[in-house]
C-alpha cells in the first residue's frame, strides 16, 4: 500500500478508523479440534487479521494442546519459519514462565514484572525482522498477566495525525539504535541500528519499537525525539485503540507484530499452577 497516496490514505485512515471501539471478546475465534481448525474458522481468523492485524482464538475442546498443535494453526495461517532466540525452546517455541534458569533470568518476560509496549524481535537485524507472533496460554497467572495491544498501523496513523514529519523521522535508517546484548562480557548481539518504519515486499507496513528507554538510543535530532515522546505519552493515555484482554487456558494471539504490552501477575505456589505461554516468532506475516 502506498500511503503517501493522499487520496489512498485517507480512504485507509477512514476504514481503520471505523474498526473501533472494539470489544476483544468479540475477536475470539471458537476452534473445535486443535488438530483441524475448519476452513470456516480459519477465514474467521484471516477476516480478524486483515481488519486489525491480530486474532484471538480457543481451543473450544482442547484446552491443554500441544506446542506442535499450537504450531500447526500457526502453519495454517501462513507462518511457517520460526525464528529461533536466545531463550527458546528445542523446538523454538518459547515457554514464557518465571524462571531462573542461566542467560534467561535478567529478561523481563521471564519474570512476574510489568512488560513495556513493544514489538518483538526489535532489536533483530533487518533480514531477521518478526513479521508474525503467536501468544498461545496454557495456564494463566492467579492474579494480573493482562495482554494490552495497538495495531502499529493506528500508531502510525496517529502519529502522522499530530505531525507527518514524525513520519519522516521514524522511516529514518538511523531512527533509533539497540546497544549489544552483552552477557558476561560476552557479545550475544551486536547493536542494530534502523528504522521504526519500514514496508515489507508486499508493501506492509512494519513496525520495530521498544518503549523501555534503556533498551533504545533515539536519533537525536528534535523531530526523532518528539516522536518518540509522543509514543511513551501515548501509553500513558485512555485510547479505544488499545486493548485490553487476559488470555485464558487454551486460548491464544495471532498477529502481524503488533505493539503490546504485559501487566505484572501474581503466580499461584504450586509449581504446575503457575503462569506458562507458549510464544512463536515468525519470519511471515500471518495470511489475511
Amino acid at each position: 500500500m502506498n500511503l503517501w497516496d493522499e487520496e489512498f490514505y485517507q480512504r485507509w485512515r477512514e476504514q481503520k478508523l471505523a474498526l473501533y471501539p472494539v470489544d476483544p471478546s468479540d475477536l475470539l475465534v471458537e476452534i473445535q479440534h486443535a488438530d483441524a481448525a475448519t476452513p470456516a474458522e480459519l477465514q474467521q481468523l484471516k477476516l480478524n487479521l486483515k481488519r486489525y492485524n491480530f486474532a484471538f482464538y480457543r481451543f473450544a475442546k482442547q484446552a491443554n494442546a500441544s506446542k506442535q498443535q499450537v504450531h500447526q494453526l500457526a502453519q495454517n495461517m501462513g507462518l511457517k519459519t520460526l525464528a529461533h532466540n536466545l531463550c527458546a525452546d528445542a523446538d523454538s517455541l518459547t515457554a514464557i514462565q518465571v524462571t531462573q534458569h542461566q542467560g534467561q533470568h535478567a529478561y523481563i518476560p521471564y519474570t512476574d514484572k510489568k512488560l513495556s509496549w513493544h514489538t518483538d524481535g526489535y532489536y533483530n537485524a533487518a533480514h531477521e525482522q518478526i513479521h508474525g507472533m503467536l501468544l498461545h496460554c496454557v495456564r494463566p497467572a492467579l492474579q494480573g498477566g493482562e495482554t494490552q495491544l495497538m495495531d502499529h498501523e493506528l500508531a502510525y496513523l496517529l502519529l502522522r495525525n499530530a505531525n507527518c514529519e514524525y513520519i519522516h523521522a521514524l522511516q529514518h535508517p538511523e531512527a533509533f539504535t539497540i546497544p549489544a546484548n552483552i552477557l558476561k562480557d560476552e557479545e550475544i548481539r551486536p547493536a542494530q541500528t534502523g528504522s521504526v518504519f519500514s514496508f515489507d515486499a508486499d508493501g506492509h507496513l512494519h513496525m520495530r519499537y521498544s518503549a523501555r528507554q534503556k533498551n533504545v538510543i533515539w536519533r537525536g535530532d528534535s523531530v526523532t525525539q518528539a516522536a518518540a515522546q509522543f509514543l511513551l505519552d501515548l501509553w500513558e493515555q485512555d485510547s479505544a485503540y488499545k486493548l485490553r484482554y487476559t488470555l485464558r487456558a487454551g486460548e491464544g494471539l495471532i498477529c502481524n507484530n503488533v505493539l503490546h504490552c504485559r501487566t505484572a501477575f501474581v503466580d499461584a505456589e504450586e509449581p504446575e499452577k503457575k503462569r506458562l505461554l507458549y510464544r512463536g516468532r515468525y519470519l511471515e506475516r500471518a495470511t489475511s
